[in-house]
């Protein structure tokens, strides 16, 4: 098993890395976030990976740090989640944001994520909540939003527009008002800027 490539950036697209490990090329699929740790082409980088076996198909994952990883094997191990799928919830936010959506409970935050629905978001926090024995400390924060919030009515909205999820909750901070139109509008005001 491949469990880490240490190399240099020959390829940085939007969904996958090619790392030059002694003139040969891996390709490795990544999340949004693991791209953000990306250095440019012709830079020194390390990430763990993942080698997933198909009858046909062969293909690595890449993630800039363990727990990335660990989380990805995790989400592998729910029910109807796939590869892709789970890479796609690595790319809603870090770690640590997703380990406190477990823990809060909200399934809308993993709902956000194309391709799960309310029954699979609902299962990956039923069967990983206990498996990676979510506690917060006691400093950190976790908001619950109700469903009918304009908060989340706002990030619904701007998520439907096809912003990212991380790009949701920057734009929406430090917005004012009371209904999730004025939200929204001042979510587009700012990404404009």
């Amino acid at each position: 098993m491949i469990a880490l490539l240490s190399g240099r950036v020959a390829v940085r697209r939007s969904d996958h890395v090619v790392i030059d490990c002694g003139g040969v090329g891996y390709r490795l699929s990544v999340s949004s976030e693991t791209l953000r740790h990306v250095p440019a082409i012709g830079n020194d980088i390390v990430l763990h990976t993942h080698l997933v076996v198909r009858e046909d198909l062969l293909q690595l994952y890449g993630f800039a740090t363990e727990e990335e990883r660990e989380l990805f094997l995790l989400l592998l191990g729910v029910q109807s989640v796939g590869p892709k799928v789970a890479l796609a919830v690595l790319s809603a936010g870090t770690p640590r944001d997703l380990f406190a959506a477990l823990a809060a409970g909200d399934a809308a935050r993993f709902q956000a994520v194309p391709g799960i629905g309310k029954r699979t978001a609902e299962r990956i926090i039923v069967e990983l909540r206990e498996k990676v024995g979510v506690t917060l400390p006691e400093s950190s924060s976790v908001r619950v939003a109700r469903l009918d919030d304009p908060r989340s009515l706002a990030r619904e909205g701007l998520l439907g527009l096809g912003f990212a999820p991380a790009e949701v909750d920057e734009l929406l901070d430090g917005a004012e008002g009371d209904r999730a139109e004025d939200l929204i509008a001042y979510a587009l005001r700012t990404a404009r800027r």
